[in-house]
């Protein structure tokens, strides 16, 4: 059953959109979250991304619309069909262009790194994401018709839709233009291979705390180093991964000794208070 006329004009693509993302899903209207909201929503009006859905149950030859089946070979759960799903992801190719890079959203995929989403955001290549639910897909559709698994780690949700917001999301906010200050997106935890330093507002005194004093002293050159010390010693309090195959600099290597010391100081401190 081919959708109608009016959903193929809807999901016409203009030429001049930055960024295009393409979901095969069985619930659309999910999307309205990032369609309509914040950063992507702004982008959405303004052109600068564009998101259009294609629902599988559009291409069922069952009456009922049905594109699940029991599993072969028994089992929990129910099975998405491979002849629906290869329908949506060809009509979606086929309106945001052949070289449309497509993926299937699911715990079994690898996990991208933010590197990875900045170079999805500046090549600009079409994406599509394909929203599994139930039990899994016809493995015979992942391997004729996807380019390609992803996932956004170790654990297992619903369905791929909440995965394939995150990454509109996430991929938008290297589009250029979409953010206000484009400073924003090159100071986020993991755009330098670290985690962001902490951050402080208005104000100056909160619940007997006050802000770092370097942070209001007009030295630009001291909040930088400030900034990149937190960066380099959060990094290696919480994610100490990250710099086992980082070569540091002069710079930070004296930082990251500096926030050591700082840190051994300040427990001994309090012990000593205690």
């Amino acid at each position: 059953m081919a959708p109608d006329t009016r959903s193929a004009e809807l999901n016409a693509v203009p030429p001049t959109v930055s960024m295009r993302f393409g979901i095969v899903t069985l619930f659309p209207q999910m999307f309205g979250a990032v369609s309509e909201y914040g950063v992507t929503g702004r982008a959405m009006r303004t052109g600068l991304i564009e998101l259009h859905c294609w629902n599988p149950r559009d291409y069922s030859t069952d009456a009922s619309r049905r594109v699940d089946d029991r599993p072969y070979g028994g089992g929990p759960g129910m099975v998405l069909q491979a002849p629906p799903l290869a329908e949506a992801l060809r009509t979606a190719r086929a309106s945001l262009g052949g070289d449309a890079h497509s993926v299937a959203l699911s715990p079994q995929g690898r996990c991208l790194s933010q590197r990875e989403l900045i170079e999805i955001a500046r090549t600009a290549k079409p994406l599509i994401m394909l929203c599994g639910r139930y039990e899994g897909i016809d493995e015979r559709l992942l391997r004729d018709e996807v380019d390609e698994e992803w996932s956004l780690g170790d654990f297992v949700i619903s369905g791929g839709e909440l995965a394939a917001m995150v990454l509109i999301d996430a991929i938008a906010r290297h589009v250029p233009g979409v953010l206000g200050d484009a400073r924003s997106a090159s100071e986020d935890s993991f755009a330098s291979g670290l985690l962001d330093a902490p951050h402080y507002t208005r104000p100056e005194q909160y619940a007997g705390q006050g802000v770092p004093p370097v942070l209001i002293s007009g030295n630009h050159q001291a909040v930088r180093r400030w900034r990149l010390k937190q960066a380099l010693g959060r990094t290696w309090q919480r994610r100490p991964e990250l710099l086992a195959g980082r070569t540091l600099d002069s710079e930070q290597s004296q930082l990251l000794a500096e926030y050591r010391e700082e840190l051994v100081a300040h427990s001994v401190a309090e012990h000593s208070t205690s």
